[in-house]
């Protein structure tokens, strides 16, 4: 709670009290915030200002960064390439196996087949730490496209899914009386945003609704970080 919290401020740093009154909200004590925040300090999830606030630091902050470009949306102009990525190392241990995936992942690829992920270069391809060594970035130019990306992402789910949030917050607009009902929707929508592949408009499907999704989540968290910041001062002890 406390990490979607700062996840989902501009810039990611909150008071101390401010996060304490938040936990609040869903039945937290204080003392529990409080070694929470501790936790996450020593974990290297936040950093802490000195002046009794809390900022978003390491893998956090990253999730924070990739966070943004979800909700934002934006992509780049597309001449039909693809990225091609193929892992060329063997021998590879677990843990090692996983932190590519997360990248590859993190970077909006999907898996064509066991060590090959692609996606469209709409995108500039961002692989993280990766070892170069490690994997082999070509170009593709598949010769259906259209059929390739509805094999690789669930288009349709996303599709639906998105619909659904998005009436979800068009009939449940922000009340001060349902804070934390409406953290919950937020974390939600940004959870699924982070899901959306990204793809060309030549690509999605027709009527795909991410645009309606993004639009409608700014007005409506526009007026709920207001509702939080007028319960934030009239909660503040005089």
């Amino acid at each position: 709670m406390l990490a979607s919290t700062l996840l989902g401020t501009d810039p990611p740093e909150l008071p101390v009290s401010h996060l304490v009154r938040l936990a609040g909200l869903f039945g937290i004590s204080g003392n529990r915030a409080r070694v929470a925040l501790s936790r996450m300090a020593a974990a290297g999830e936040v950093t802490t200002a000195g002046d009794g606030r809390y900022r978003l630091a390491g893998h956090l902050d990253a999730r924070g960064r990739r966070q943004h470009v979800s909700r934002a949306g934006v992509t780049g102009p597309w001449s039909g390439a693809w990225h091609l990525v193929a892992v060329v190392s063997s021998g590879s241990p677990a843990s090692e196996r996983s932190r590519r995936r997360a990248a590859f992942t993190y970077a909006r690829l999907a898996e064509l087949r066991d060590g090959v992920w692609m996606r469209p270069a709409n995108l500039p391809l961002d692989l993280g730490a990766i070892a170069p060594g490690d994997v082999e970035v070509l170009e593709a130019r598949p010769p259906d496209p259209e059929r390739l990306a509805g094999r690789m992402w669930d288009l349709d789910g996303w599709a639906a899914r998105a619909r659904e949030l998005a009436g979800a917050l068009e009939g449940a607009p922000p009340d001060a009386g349902s804070l934390a009902d409406g953290f919950v929707l937020a974390a939600a929508v940004l959870r699924h945003l982070q899901a959306d592949p990204l793809l060309p408009t030549e690509l999605l499907p027709e009527g795909w609704p991410g645009a309606r999704l993004r639009s409608t989540f700014d007005d409506w968290d526009r007026r709920y970080r207001g509702l939080l910041a007028s319960w934030a001062r009239a909660d503040r002890p005089a």
